[in-house]
């Protein structure tokens, strides 16, 4: 049994990793044609776009793993049963823990990982992600805009430079900036320069004006000023937030702990309790997927559209206990008494595997005992037909 049982393991590791490994490269792939305006729009090389879609996948790990262990897991058990190793084991005597013991170590090992991911090294990705971002918006700037020639880096946005010297100052700067549907702002300034400070790039004007138009048919207001700082996250989308660490790029301590003052955390403190809730509930849908296949696959099945309809429920199922969840954890940021929810999806589906396993196992106790039975009634009715006497055959 403890070589079937590493037999299984390495089975069913190989074929996550495998799963694992495919799922991440398509959706990487899809990240990086999402962003191929970093390279196209905005200069940035190819390096630059790899660096930046990489470090988005651990954020998605959460995801990723739990549903790469249950397709290589039920693709171990259909193959194991298909080719009759699952009927041979059951032949023998084995109890389905002989397979569930594999699949529990390997789901064990995946919540480990997704505990690591969560806590640190999704932070530490979204961090880093920050800093290249602060780089490319102070790039669009600096080496994207040429000299001469009107650029619009985003819908509604527009630059225009006159020249820029060896040193990477703006001369003759314009700016228009329509995004905010209730008014329109354009600066004009003699120079320009980018400065990065705080993991923020800001962008210092001096000797222009400020024109600002608030109403389509009322007169513009214009101010001069001798130096203006415009904050390039500005140009960030409307819904980023302010310039604080999100709840994703926070560590655990600056989670649970985060600064009374901090504006982010005074407008949405149910983005702070969503995210640390996550971070602990994420874990437990390996095991849970692990004991959902054990109950709905592990038992030998001699009919292959039963298998066949069992390996689809239990994905469905699955893979519904997981929206479920995610769905709740939005939810949580709303309403905090959802959290009883939120835990119960998966400790739910665990104890629901455990009891589909037990039923189990009395029936299969049942029938070994029936079988027993009828085996030691076959017996003594055969001793007692040869006990009995001789009946003599009469004469002829």
């Amino acid at each position: 049994m403890r070589i079937f049982s590493k037999y299984v393991f390495r089975q069913a590791a190989s074929s996550f990793l495998l799963i694992l490994i495919s799922l991440t490269g398509i959706v990487w792939i899809a990240l990086a044609l999402r962003q191929f305006n970093v390279v196209t729009s905005q200069g940035q090389d190819t390096w630059m776009l790899i660096k930046m879609t990489s470090l988005a996948l651990p954020n998605l790990m959460a995801i990723i793993a739990p549903f790469s262990l249950l397709i290589g897991a039920l693709h171990t058990l259909n193959r194991l049963n298909t080719d009759s190793e699952l009927i041979v084991l059951s032949a023998a005597g084995s109890t389905v823990w002989t397979v569930a013991r594999p699949l529990l170590l390997l789901a064990f090992f995946v919540s480990i990982f997704l505990a690591f991911v969560s806590h640190l090294a999704q932070p530490w990705s979204m961090r880093l992600l920050r800093d290249y971002l602060v780089q490319v918006r102070s790039d669009l700037l600096t080496q994207v805009i040429q000299p001469g020639r009107f650029s619009n880096p985003e819908p509604d946005l527009m630059f225009h430079i006159r020249d820029r010297t060896p040193d990477g100052e703006l001369q003759g700067l314009i700016m228009h900036d329509a995004r905010d549907k209730s008014q329109s702002q354009s600066y004009l300034a003699e120079h320009g320069t980018i400065v990065k400070q705080d993991g923020t790039a800001y962008l210092v004007m001096t000797n222009g004006h400020i024109i600002r138009r608030t109403n389509a048919e009322g007169p513009p207001q214009i101010v001069a000023f001798d130096k203006y700082v415009v904050d390039l996250d500005r140009f960030e989308p409307q819904d980023e937030g302010s310039g604080e660490l999100k709840p994703r790029e926070r560590y655990w301590d600056e989670l649970v702990h985060p600064d009374p003052k901090s504006a982010l955390f005074k407008r949405a403190p149910g983005q702070f309790r969503a995210e640390i809730n996550e971070r602990l509930v994420s874990p437990l849908y390996p095991m849970a997927f692990a004991f959902l296949i054990i109950a709905f696959i592990g038992q030998a099945r001699s009919t292959r559209s039963s298998r066949m309809q069992s390996l689809v429920l239990t994905f469905l199922f699955a893979a519904t206990c997981r929206m479920a969840g995610l769905a709740l954890n939005s939810a949580v940021a709303r309403n905090p008494t959802m959290l009883f929810a939120l835990y119960g999806v998966p400790v739910a589906a665990i104890i629901l595997s455990l009891i589909i396993i037990k039923r189990a196992d009395r029936q299969r106790a049942r029938s070994r005992i029936l079988e027993v039975l009828s085996d030691a009634a076959a017996a003594i009715a055969a001793v007692g037909y040869r006990l009995m006497p001789m009946r003599r055959k009469p004469a002829s």
